[in-house]
């Protein structure tokens, strides 16, 4: 693997704090720079591959030693406007309204298997994000799909994956389920 310019301690943190920790070290580098983030958090690795994507940088691959996750980014040219999502965002408590109000929800779940195991909502249709631009055929595109992960940042970047993919209706839920008071199954 690459050498590092510059190594970050995400070790300890969950979604979405090493992509926040990420994108502010992301902004101190040159381009052409690579930044290693050092992770325990299991769904990191398709968080930053999606998230590199989605900002203009080369992710270049993860490293496991023992517990920890060695994500290598090389930081891109081209700085990527903030702000410019384009996807419909939808409050927690207005889509658990939504959830008990109607039948017909499609959920899509992008957190990884053994959070979507440990409790999701139910119904919920389950693609991981290092999964979603593979499978993005099983979904229907007649449908509105409501994207949840634990925080909406996942979600987000598998709405841009889907948008990518000629997906227009697409509602990002936020927060996510780290606030979800509603019925879930295991």
């Amino acid at each position: 693997m690459q050498k590092p310019t510059v190594i970050l301690d995400a070790k300890g943190l969950a979604c979405p704090m090493p992509i926040v920790k990420t994108k502010k070290q992301m902004n101190e580098l040159l381009p052409g720079d690579v930044l290693e983030v050092q992770a325990t958090d299991k769904g990191s690795a398709a968080d930053l591959a999606a998230w590199s994507k989605s900002a203009g940088h080369e992710f270049l691959g993860t490293k496991v030693e023992g517990q920890v996750l060695h994500h290598l980014i090389r930081k891109g040219g081209a700085q990527v406007e903030e702000g410019k999502s384009m996807i419909s965002e939808m409050s927690l408590n207005t889509f658990q309204q939504k959830v008990k109000e109607e039948r017909s929800v499609f959920i899509l779940d992008v957190r990884e298997q053994d959070e979507y195991e440990a409790g999701h909502i139910p119904g919920a249709v389950h693609i991981p994000l290092g999964e979603v631009e593979e499978r993005a055929e099983e979904l229907s595109r007649d449908t509105v799909i409501y994207l949840i992960c634990h925080s909406g940042r996942r979600s987000d970047l598998a709405a841009q994956k889907l948008k990518e993919k000629g997906f227009q209706q697409l509602i990002n839920v936020v927060p996510g389920m780290n606030s979800w008071t509603g019925a879930i199954e295991k």
